[in-house]
């Protein structure tokens, strides 16, 4: 779909029911909502998503308003001013979206997929991926541990804090017991430990191969998670890039390993440009997502893609919608996402249905 650089810039909410309700730190979620965005530049018409998540971006009305400003702004193809309303400190999904659907059309002019317009060195078929447990109690926690596995992933991610540091253990020490030492374990305890209790766990956890643990204390406490590093597990940060920076986080020596959500931190360009820094830093990326609908999901894909030799990533998270905004060109097989390798996210705007 092309057309003159004003005729196709709009704005369509979209609202999608979730397979079970989602817990977050703001509470139980049972739906995402959010807003397609289509934009002309340079005679394509891009799409991206805005998809803002409770606890973690703006509003969906502050969103809503973002996009607003930034499709008035940038009409007539002022994209550079479209941009410039939009902080990604203050309404990271709205710019999202926009960047989203800016960088689709930049790659679709240019006949790339997203990930070659970011790094036009390499073909990527498809990346890794981890499977999500979740939280439950031991058994049940094994069992889809061990149903993971047998469908072909060999990273998985388990949900801890919502239960005393012993039963946490004893989860993870089940899970390890049954899926054996070839299966990459990772933790997120969403800042739900104390310091005494993260120390504690990360001490039994040690001996039970433990790759690391996501946000082991609360955001806000950079120095206390720095202090954690170098006892036998590695700490991830995730909700610490909401309350900071992440120069901050480098300057705090606080991670081994960042969680990178493309539609926290305000777009795909400015989550690929964070990993690449991390890595410089020698601090391994991770991309994520925020239980987006097809098209942020599948533009994360891209992120992870640009990344060489990307460690696993959590970006299995389709089967979390019972419904979707487009087919699925990005299927998750044997433990990895399939890269789509069309121009743009390679997510038709036509197909779109929100």
């Amino acid at each position: 779909m092309t057309g003159d650089p004003s005729t196709c810039d709009d704005v369509d909410p979209f609202s999608l029911p979730l397979e079970s309700p989602l817990s977050t730190a703001a509470g139980d979620i049972s739906e995402r909502s959010g807003f397609v965005v289509r934009y002309d530049h340079r005679g394509e018409t891009g799409v991206g998503e805005a998809t803002p998540l409770p606890g973690w971006t703006e509003s969906l009305d502050a969103c809503e308003r973002g996009l607003g400003r930034a499709l008035e702004a940038g009409a007539d193809g002022a994209h550079t001013a479209g941009l410039l309303e939009l902080d990604a400190g203050e309404v990271p999904a709205a710019r999202h979206g926009f960047a989203t659907a800016l960088l689709d059309a930049d790659a679709r002019a240019d006949g790339l997929a997203l990930y070659r317009w970011f790094d036009d060195s390499r073909t990527v078929e498809s990346v890794p991926v981890n499977a999500t447990v979740g939280d439950a109690d031991r058994e049940t926690t094994v069992e889809r541990a061990e149903a993971a596995v047998d469908s072909g992933f060999d990273c998985l991610k388990l949900k801890v804090g919502a239960r005393p540091v012993e039963k946490d253990v004893e989860r993870v020490r089940g899970v390890r017991r049954a899926v054996g030492d070839g299966v990459t374990i990772r933790l997120d305890a969403n800042g739900a430990w104390s310091r005494a209790e993260a120390a504690g766990a990360i001490e039994r956890l040690a001996s039970l191969d433990v790759a690391y643990v996501e946000q082991p204390l609360p955001a806000e406490d950079l120095v206390a998670l720095a202090d954690l590093r170098g006892n036998g597990v590695d700490i991830a940060v995730d909700e610490g890039l909401v309350e900071h920076s992440m120069a901050e986080v480098f300057d705090a020596d606080a991670a081994d390993v960042v969680i990178l959500k493309p539609m926290v931190l305000g777009g795909p360009g400015n989550a690929q440009t964070l990993a690449l820094r991390a890595r410089d830093r020698g601090i391994e990326p991770v991309v994520t997502t925020t239980v987006d609908a097809v098209v942020a999901r599948t533009a994360a894909v891209h992120v992870a893609a640009a990344i060489p030799d990307v460690a696993p990533c959590g970006l299995a998270t389709a089967d979390l919608l019972a419904d979707d905004l487009a087919d699925d060109p990005a299927p998750v097989s044997d433990g990895r996402i399939a890269v789509p390798q069309g121009p743009g996210v390679g997510v038709d705007s036509d197909e779109v249905r929100p």
